[in-house]
C-alpha cells in the first residue's frame, strides 16, 4: 500500500546509523533569507538521519550546474527552479530516477498529485520516462487581488466562476466603476504578465493535455485553441471600459505599478490578476487580509475543467547519486519537512498532509488553501518554452496584441519564431 511505502520512507530516513551516514551535497538558488529556511529544513534532516548536508546557493545556478554535471563533478541533489532544464539533464543521462513508488506516493498525497508526477517524469537518454523530479516549494499565480473595503463599500461579493466574474466586471461598469488593473511594462521583459493571462486561460478553456501540447509545440501557436486563449485575455485587456487609463495604457503601465490602483480614493481600479509576490509593490503599511486580500481566479462552470492552478515551483533532484539523496527524497515526503518552512514564511505546499495552523500568518495558509484545491496544476507556460519564444516573441507578441494587433497574426509570428 502506499501508505507503508510512505511509512517505509520515513523509517528511512530517520533510522540512519552512524555506519551509514554520507556527506551530502546540495545546489540551488536560494541565497539570503530563503538559503537561512532551506538551511533549517536540511538542517532538521542532518539531525533526523546524521548525514553530513551542505548547501550551496548561487544566482547562477542554470550555468553551473550545465558545467558540473558535464565535468562529473555535480552535486549529489540539484533543486532546479523550472522543469525544463532537469529534463534536459535527464535526456543526457545526467540525473537518477526517484525510488519505486515515489510516483505513487506523490500521487495520493499531493493535491492534483497526477500532476506533479508529469511535471516530473522526464525521458532518459534511451527515451525511457522515469520520475526524476521531486516539487518542493511552489508559488501560485492564480490569484485576483482586491481592497475588501472597496468591495464592501459597493456591495460586490466574490465571484466563483468565470462566467460570475465577468458578471462582476460589466456590473462594476455599469456603477460608474473600472475593473481591473492591468500593466505589462517590465523594462526588457515588457510583456510577461501576459503570457500569464494567456496560459490561465488555456487552462480554463482546454483540456490540460492541450496546454501541455502547446508548450511542447505538438500543436502550433496559431492553433485556434490558443489563439482563442489570446482573445479571452483581449476580453479584458482590450476594452475601453475595463481597464485603469483605457486599453491603450495596458502595455504602457508597469507591472509593478498596476496594482497601485486598487488603493486610490477613489478606486481607480477593483481587481488585478497576478501572482503571490504581487504585494511586495503595493503601498507601503498594506495589510494583506486586511487592506488587500485575494481570490481564486476561477474557471468556467459550463466548461467542466475541474479547478486548474497555474504557477511555478522548485524540483529536487539527484545528480550525483548517493543513498542520502534518496534519503533526503525520502524526507521531503514526511510533513515535518514542509512544516519547518512554513513556519518560517513565503512557502507553500501542495502536501495535503500538513498541519495548516503551522503556516506563519493567515494570508498564506488561505493561499494554500487554493493550491490544496487544485483539479489541475500546470507550470508557468513560457519557462518551460524555448527561450526566444517564452522569454522572447512571446512577450513582444503580446504587447503588440494589447496594442491593437489581431490575434492570430500573433500567433502565428510567434509560432515562426518557434526554433525548429
Amino acid at each position: 500500500m502506499k501508505s507503508t511505502y510512505l511509512a517505509g520512507c520515513a523509517a528511512l530516513a530517520l533510522m540512519t546509523s552512524p555506519a551509514m551516514a554520507e556527506q551530502l551535497t546540495v545546489f540551488g538558488t536560494w541565497l539570503g533569507p530563503d538559503q537561512e529556511y532551506v538551511e533549517a529544513v536540511l538542517a532538521d534532516f542532518a539531525e533526523k538521519t546524521g548525514h553530513d548536508v551542505r548547501y550551496t546557493g548561487s544566482d547562477s545556478f542554470e550555468q553551473q550546474i550545465l558545467v558540473d554535471t558535464e565535468a562529473g563533478s555535480a552535486p549529489n541533489i540539484a533543486v532546479f527552479p523550472q522543469p525544463g532544464l532537469a529534463s534536459d539533464l535527464a535526456s543526457r543521462g545526467f540525473l537518477t530516477p526517484l525510488k519505486d513508488g515515489t510516483a505513487e506516493w506523490i500521487a495520493e498525497n499531493y493535491a492534483a498529485g497526477q500532476s506533479w508526477v508529469d511535471l516530473g517524469t522526464y525521458a532518459d537518454e534511451n527515451g525511457a520516462d522515469n520520475l526524476y523530479g521531486f516539487f518542493y516549494k511552489v508559488d501560485v499565480k492564480s490569484l485576483v487581488w482586491y481592497s475588501p473595503e472597496n468591495f464592501e463599500d459597493a456591495g460586490y461579493d466574490i465571484p466563483t466562476t468565470m462566467e460570475e466574474l465577468k458578471a462582476l466586471t460589466d456590473q462594476i461598469v455599469a456603477d460608474g466603476g473600472t475593473p481591473w488593473c492591468i500593466g505589462l511594462g517590465s523594462g526588457g521583459a515588457t510583456g510577461w504578465p501576459a503570457t500569464d493571462w494567456v496560459e490561465e486561460m488555456m487552462l480554463r478553456t482546454q483540456e490540460p493535455a492541450v496546454y501541455d501540447q502547446w508548450v511542447a509545440n505538438e500543436i502550433p501557436f496559431d492553433a485556434p485553441e490558443v489563439v482563442a486563449a489570446i482573445e479571452e485575455f483581449g476580453a479584458f485587456a482590450r476594452n475601453e471600459d475595463y481597464v485603469a487609463g483605457g486599453a491603450g495604457a495596458v502595455a504602457a503601465t508597469d507591472f509593478r505599478d498596476s496594482p497601485k490602483g486598487l488603493f486610490a480614493s477613489p478606486p481607480q481600479c477593483y481587481m488585478h490578476r497576478q501572482a503571490s509576490f504581487i504585494p511586495a509593490f503595493f503601498p507601503e503599511g498594506t495589510v494583506v487580509g486586511e487592506d488587500a486580500d485575494f481570490f481564486y481566479f476561477p474557471a468556467y462552470a459550463e466548461k467542466d475543467l475541474g479547478a486548474p492552478v497555474l504557477g511555478a515551483g522548485t524540483l529536487w533532484a539527484i545528480t550525483n547519486e548517493n543513498e542520502a539523496a534518496h534519503d533526503l527524497i525520502a524526507y521531503l515526503q514526511t510533513p515535518e519537512a514542509h512544516e519547518i518552512w512554513m513556519a518560517l514564511g513565503g512557502f507553500l505546499t501542495p502536501h495535503k498532509g500538513v498541519d495548516a495552523s503551522k503556516f506563519s500568518d493567515a494570508a498564506t495558509a488561505k493561499m494554500n488553501d487554493i493550491l490544496l484545491a487544485a483539479t489541475t496544476f500546470r507550470f508557468d507556460a513560457s519557462d518551460l518554452m524555448p527561450g526566444a519564444v517564452g522569454a522572447g516573441t512571446f512577450w513582444t507578441g503580446m504587447v503588440d496584441y494589447a496594442g491593437g494587433k489581431d490575434a492570430a497574426e500573433v500567433a502565428s509570428g510567434i509560432q515562426a519564431s518557434w526554433p525548429k
